[in-house]
């Protein structure tokens, strides 16, 4: 009778812990071992720090920049994986197809793990939140329970000013953060997770502040990241993003050379989460606009040693007397937003804080 007591409390401990049905729960403790853990993280740069320090027998590398190019609503997941696979083919140079079929397996990998725990491995930035908030929210769609989700996410470490990631760990500070950092999450946290990810695919950006405006104890840097999101739109002072002006004020102050203005745009960011690549197209957006505000040698592809001033009409936008938007006009994706046209009708309001229809 203990012992047949003893194995249902060890039960019921384990439905408390993963939300199995009694069934389930019951059916892994007579299998001897507990379901598998999938790991989950930014990139194939973390998943190989997991491996080496022998942390994720089992890891999966989410590798979407959510916060370039277009993630709208109104697509099922097939529709959307071709859209971000034809973006970021785009972006990179690289085959559509290739990258279609690599986020096809990440789905499926992830799906296939439904009846076992997940770990997620993530930073503070903004592209790490985007990444968790579509990782949430498939995984509420697939039913997972939220108690069988662990989070590791951080934005600090004690000894090393401005952390940069989990790449600036070695393999005993990695492990240590699954007493240190682990969170085990609630239903609460996968609910926000949804909202966030509805609120960047939605169409207009009304949803945005809400999640800007939260303050989730197992979340705790989603709000931050949408507010950083939310100002990259054009502003109402002189119609440049954030990173924009970033970039732009960086070449104003002596960066002559594109990885230059990179290095400086992420020593300003509180979480650096802007890649080489993708700081060189806004450089190039910039220097190829019909109203040119940077001038960019040698003509062609920006890259690291492109070298690079600022025109007379960006120093006009950067001193506030012109504004880029009413001198170029807008074509961007942010989430599920697509400004177009020769104007915007959302902007970043410096002001309240917050975007405003203009």
């Amino acid at each position: 009778m203990t012992s047949h007591a003893d194995f249902k409390r060890r039960v019921r401990a384990r439905m408390a812990k993963t939300g199995e049905s009694y069934a389930a729960a019951r059916a892994q403790l007579l299998a001897g071992r507990p379901a598998a853990a999938l790991h989950i993280t930014n990139g194939d740069i973390a998943v190989g720090l997991l491996r080496r320090a022998g942390l994720a027998e089992h890891a999966l590398a989410w590798a979407d920049v959510l916060h370039e190019g277009p993630v709208p609503a109104g697509l099922d997941e097939a529709r959307l994986r071709r859209v971000r696979a034809e973006f970021i083919a785009g972006a990179d140079g690289v085959d559509a197809v290739a990258v279609r079929r690599r986020f096809e397996a990440r789905d499926r990998t992830l799906a296939a793990n439904r009846g076992g725990e997940y770990v997620l491995w993530f930073e503070a930035d903004l592209y790490d939140q985007l990444q968790i908030a579509q990782i949430l929210a498939v995984l509420g769609k697939l039913g997972v329970a939220p108690g069988r989700v662990t989070l590791i996410c951080i934005g600090e470490y004690p000894g090393i000013a401005h952390f940069g990631g989990l790449g600036e760990l070695d393999p005993e500070k990695l492990q240590g953060l699954l007493t240190t950092a682990a969170v085990r999450l609630g239903p609460a946290a996968v609910e926000l997770a949804g909202h966030a990810w509805a609120a960047l695919r939605a169409s207009h950006p009304g949803g945005l502040g809400a999640v800007a405006a939260t303050a989730s104890p197992e979340l705790r840097f989603l709000g931050e990241a949408f507010d950083r999101l939310s100002r990259e739109y054009p502003s109402t002072r002189d119609g440049l993003s954030l990173t924009e002006r970033r970039i732009l004020a960086a070449v104003a102050d002596g960066a002559t050379t594109a990885a230059a203005a990179h290095a400086r745009v992420g020593a300003r960011e509180a979480r650096p989460y802007l890649a080489d690549l993708f700081c060189f197209r806004i450089v190039a957006g910039l220097a190829r606009a019909r109203t040119p505000l940077l001038a960019a040698e040698p003509a062609g592809e920006v890259t690291a040693g492109t070298r690079q001033r600022p025109t007379a009409s960006g120093r006009r936008v950067l001193a506030g007397e012109a504004d880029h938007v009413a001198l170029n006009g807008v074509d961007r994706w942010i989430g599920g937003v697509h400004l177009a046209g020769p104007d915007s009708p959302w902007r970043w309001d410096e002001g309240t804080e917050g975007i405003v229809s203009v």
